[in-house]
C-alpha cells in the first residue's frame, strides 16, 4: 500500500480509500451480500487501508450501520474513519439539506452510534446549504472539535469561493470531489486547494464501474438506479468515447499483466493533488485485487499516452 501525509490533519492516509456508497442497502448501485461486503472491507484494511468513508444519508444509515459492524473485533483502532451529515431524507424529495447548529448535533450522535464509536476522524458537510449561513456550521463544527467528537474538518462539493467563506470561522482540513479520468471538472479546485495544504479525497474514482472494464457494452440499469440518476457515463455520446478511453487501458494494462481497473486507480492516485481516492469493494477478491494496484506505477509515457486519449476523445467536454 503506498500512503500520504495530509497537510493540514497530520496524518498518514492511505491512498485507496473504501467508499461505501454503494453499500446503502437500497440496490442504487445493484445488489450485494451484507456479509461479503464486510468481509470485503476487513480484508482491505488487512492489506492496508487505512481509511474509510460513509455517510448517513447512504441507506439512510444503512451504509454506516454496516462500517460499524465491520470495524468490530479491533478494526477500529486500524482506520481512520470519514463520515459527512446535511443530506437527510424526507417525505418530499430525496434529501434536503440542512447543515444548521441544531440539525448537525443530532446527526453527529446518530453516526457516533451507528459507527459504534465515540469519535469521527473527518467529518465533512455532504453539500452546500444555501440556507444555512456557513458560520453556525462552522461554529458547529469547531465546537464538536473542541469536545473531542472528530477529529478534522471536511467539506464536500464545495466550489473554492465557498472554502475561502468557511475558512473565515475555522481551518478545513480536507476537501472531498468527484474526479477520475472521466470527470476533471473539479481539477482547478483540487490543485487550488493542494497549493494551501488542503488535502483532497476523490470520489467517483472508477467512473461508477465504467473504468474497471466492467461494461463494454451499453448497460441497462434499473430506473432510480444512482449510475444513470447522479452520474453521465452510461449515456451516448460520453459512452463510446469511454470505450475508446478503455481501448488504450487495455494496452496498458496488458503491459503491466493487471486488470483494467488498477490503471484507473494509478491513474487517479499519482496525480499530486490527490490524497487517496475512494473506491468500491463488495467482494473480497474486489478489495485484494485494488490493493494490488499500489504494487506498481504508471510511467510518465502511459500517463501521457492515457491523458492524452482523454483530450483526443473530449472525454470531460
Amino acid at each position: 500500500m503506498r500512503y500520504k501525509h495530509l497537510s493540514r490533519a497530520d496524518v498518514d492516509i492511505s491512498q485507496f480509500t473504501i467508499g461505501t456508497w454503494g453499500l446503502s442497502g437500497t440496490n442504487n448501485f445493484g445488489a450485494f451480500d451484507r456479509n461479503e461486503a464486510i468481509k470485503a472491507i476487513r480484508v482491505a484494511i488487512d492489506n492496508g487501508v487505512n481509511h474509510i468513508d460513509t455517510a448517513p444519508v447512504y441507506g439512510n444509515g444503512y451504509s454506516e450501520q454496516l462500517v460499524g459492524e465491520a470495524l468490530q473485533g479491533g478494526y477500529r483502532e486500524k482506520v481512520l474513519v470519514s463520515t459527512k451529515f446535511g443530506l437527510c431524507p424526507n417525505v418530499l424529495t430525496r434529501a434536503g439539506r440542512n447543515a444548521s447548529f441544531a440539525n448537525i448535533m443530532r446527526e453527529v450522535q446518530s453516526s457516533l452510534m451507528n459507527l459504534k464509536t465515540d469519535y469521527i476522524d473527518f467529518y465533512f458537510v455532504h453539500w452546500p446549504d444555501l440556507n444555512t449561513p456557513i458560520a453556525e456550521t462552522m461554529s458547529a463544527l469547531n465546537l464538536l472539535k473542541q469536545m473531542g467528537k472528530i477529529r478534522h474538518i471536511g467539506v464536500s462539493n464545495f466550489s473554492i469561493e465557498q472554502i475561502e467563506e468557511a475558512e473565515k470561522y475555522g481551518q478545513i482540513d480536507v476537501i472531498q470531489n468527484q474526479y477520475s479520468m472521466v470527470t476533471q471538472s473539479n481539477r482547478e479546485l483540487m490543485e487550488w486547494a493542494y497549493e494551501r495544504g488542503i488535502d483532497t479525497f476523490t470520489y467517483g474514482s472508477l467512473g461508477s464501474g465504467i473504468l474497471a472494464g466492467v461494461y463494454r457494452e451499453l448497460p441497462h440499469f434499473e430506473k432510480g438506479d444512482t449510475r444513470v440518476t447522479f452520474y453521465d457515463y452510461f449515456k451516448e455520446p460520453k459512452f463510446s468515447k469511454i470505450m475508446n478511453l478503455l481501448k488504450v487501458m487495455d494496452q496498458v494494462a496488458e503491459k503491466h499483466q493487471c486488470p483494467v481497473a488498477q490503471v484507473a486507480i494509478n491513474w487517479s492516485t499519482q496525480t499530486p493533488f490527490v490524497a487517496t481516492a475512494l473506491i468500491g469493494v463488495l467482494k473480497p477478491e474486489e478489495a485484494i485485487e485494488n490493493c494490488g494496484s499500489f504494487s506498481w506505477k504508471l510511467d510518465d509515457e502511459e500517463i501521457q499516452l492515457l491523458n492524452e486519449t482523454i483530450i483526443k476523445e473530449e472525454i470531460n467536454q
